[in-house]
Parts: structure tokens; sequence; C-alpha cells
């Protein structure tokens, strides 16, 4: 009798542990397979939910097969407390394991509404935009210029939004004393910036901040990331350039920058100010007369005058011999390298040729013909205006 009973028992424990088994393999696929989503979505994960949270949300929206099989994933997975507050776009047919992925990884939000306060070389916009999850590219909400512009009645509700993130961009180019002044006008950021920061110290790009950071601490972000690209790029420089420190490599990006208005040409820019360094020859480049002028501080809003083409500035290499003393804006990552790494050419001229871009010469002989061909569009188009 006890040996049926202990053979029975043997089997309903094999039994079981084959069952067992089975669902455990079961479950793993289930976790990794394709999920049930037909369109993505942008699922909001509030501070303090847990996974099982985020699993109820995600069966609501359709989105997994199994809130069990997700939370047993996660935790198998030790992922369970790793979980992310904030807005995540979850694609179409993602598996459980995936989403987990998502919503644990951490960075920065990948969907939900953005205030973008772009920062230009002319003006400053505040851009609400909002991911559209079909696409998962911004789509704009609404944009004006906070210091020129009345602010618009639906502004104050959108501000709102509980998912929103908050970004400053700046634009290459633009001074240091526009930064500081068009930040004031960004209502999320706090505090006074004390100190002008030095031109050519910040980086122009993307920055995302919280409500409440300070503008000096925003400043510092921006000179830290300028200076682990200089530094970047000064030990990669080409050999023989005829600058002697990276803080003169960086006076040289600024007037690249402010010269080229086609990407492509920011190499074969740096390669007429590099060659006419080596051969002593003045830089002679209009922004720098604007900058002595300006001091940064506005544009100068219409063409140089003779006068100031000869007024004795710190910055006018129409005047002074070799680089101006300090940077005349604050140069892209590309023009820094473009700076240091130039093209390798002899040309010693350029002048606008009327698509934005440039044409390039050699001799004066060569320069003086490009210009005149530039004089030509310049009246051509001043007629068609009439």
């Amino acid at each position: 009798m006890w040996r049926a009973v202990a053979s029975n028992a043997l089997t309903l424990f094999i039994v079981l542990f084959l069952l067992g088994g089975g669902v455990l393999i079961w479950g793993q696929r289930q976790y990794s397979a394709p999920g049930p989503l037909a369109e993505p979505i942008c699922l909001r994960v509030e501070a303090g939910w847990t996974m099982g949270r985020v699993s109820r949300a995600l069966d609501e929206e359709g989105a997994i097969s199994s809130p069990t099989i997700l939370r047993l994933g996660a935790q198998y997975a030790e992922k369970s407390n790793l979980l992310k507050a904030g807005s995540f776009l979850i694609p179409p047919g993602a598996s459980m394991e995936e989403i987990v992925d998502v919503v644990t990884r951490g960075g920065r939000s990948t969907c939900g509404t953005e205030l973008n306060f772009r920062i230009g070389v002319v003006s400053a916009e505040l851009q609400l935009r909002e991911v559209d999850p079909a696409t998962g590219r911004y789509v704009e909400v609404l944009a004006f210029d906070p210091a020129g512009e009345a602010i618009p009645d639906e502004y104050s509700e959108l501000r709102a939004a509980p998912d929103l993130r908050f970004r400053v961009t700046l634009a290459e180019g633009v001074t240091s004393w526009q930064v500081v002044e068009e930040l004031k006008a960004a209502d999320f950021l706090d505090g006074e910036v004390a100190e002008l920061p030095a031109e050519g110290s910040l980086s122009p790009d993307s920055y995302e901040v919280s409500v409440g950071t300070g503008r000096t601490a925003l400043i510092a972000e921006m000179q830290s990331r300028q200076a682990r690209i200089l530094d970047e790029l000064w030990a990669r420089r080409a050999d023989g350039l005829p600058v002697e420190t990276p803080e003169e490599a960086l006076v040289l990006a600024s007037i690249v920058e402010k010269e080229t208005g086609v990407p492509d040409e920011r190499r074969r820019v740096a390669s007429v100010f590099v060659n006419r360094l080596r051969q002593g020859i003045r830089l002679q480049t209009d922004p720098t007369v604007i900058y002595g002028l300006t001091q940064g501080k506005e544009p100068l809003g219409r063409g140089i005058r003779q006068s100031e083409l000869r007024r004795e500035t710190p910055w006018n290499t129409y005047v002074i011999d070799g680089l101006p003393p300090t940077p005349i804006a604050n140069p892209g990552r590309a023009s820094i390298e473009a700076a240091l790494n130039p093209d390798d050419t002899d040309f010693l001229f350029f002048v606008a040729d009327g698509t934005g871009g440039h044409a390039f010469a050699r001799t004066l002989t060569e320069h003086n013909e490009n210009v005149a061909r530039w004089r030509e569009i310049e009246a051509e188009r001043q007629d068609q205006a009439q």
C-alpha cells in the first residue's frame, strides 16, 4: 500500500514539476514576445508609482497581454525598483520586456509636452511642442517671443501640463550678452546672473532643465560643456596651425562661425583665415568690425559704413594684425573643429555668391571678379524688389 502511495505521490510531483516548468517557459515566451499594441502610445509614469500600477495602466491601454507576467518578469529581471517617473513612448508591438526596459532605463522622457526656449542670433522664442506618438516627432503647439510679444492666453494652461519638460537651446553664433539677456525672460528659471560670461565660453547646444533651475547653474553647464569640447578638439588639431593656444583657436572659430552660411563651407572658410594668418595678411572680416561696434549686444541692423571699416577698435581686423583679443560670438562644435582642422587650400579671399555660400579665390584679381558678380546679383535683387 505504502509503495503505491509513494509511487503516486512521486508521479504527481513529477507532473507538477513538468507543469511548473512548462508554465515558466510559457511565461518567459509571453514576456519577450511581441505585444498586442497596434498604435504607439505615450505612457505617463507618475512619481511613486509601482510596477504593479504601471502594469495596470498598460493593460488599460491594451499594450500588454498580462499584468501579472509583466510584474513577475520585471521582478525576475531585478528591475522592479528601477522605475523612472516621466513620459515614455511605447512603440507598436513592444514586448513586455522592451516596455520594462523603456520605463527603467533612465534618462529623459521620450514623449509628452516640451517647452523649448530657443535663443537665436536675432531673437528668442518659446516653443511648446508635443510628441506625436504616431511619428515620434515633435509637433509645434505654440510659439512666441516672451520678450517682444504679448503672452498668449493659452500659455498658462499649457505651461501647467503635468508631463511638461523644459529645455533651453542656444543657436550657434549667439553672443554671451544675448544669452544672459534672453534667459531673463525664461519664467521657469531662477536667480540672477551676476557676471557676464566670457565671450565664446558658452556651448551652443540643447540643455534639459527643470523648473527652478538657477540661471547661474545653467550658464556654468554651458561653460563646462564648451570647455570639454575645446579640450577634446584641441588635442586632435592639425599640425602647423597659426594659433598657439586653445583660446586663440576659440577666437578663430567664432569668426568662422559668423562668416559661414553653408555648413559644408566651414573648413574652407577656416582655411582662408589660416592662410592669411600664416602669410601675415590682415583677416579683414566684417563680423569683427560689427562686434567692435556693438560688443555683441545687438544686431547692427544695417550695412557697415566705410568710416566704420577704418575705425580703430580691438576687434576691427581691417585695422589690427592677426586675431582679435576675444571671440566675437559663441561658436559651435563644428566651427571649432573647422578652425582646428581646416581644409588644405591656397584660398585667400571669399565673397558671397548669391546662394547663401561663397565664391573663393586665390588671387586678388579672381576675388575682384567674384565681387563684381556679387554686385550684379545685389543690383538685380534690388531691381526686383522695387
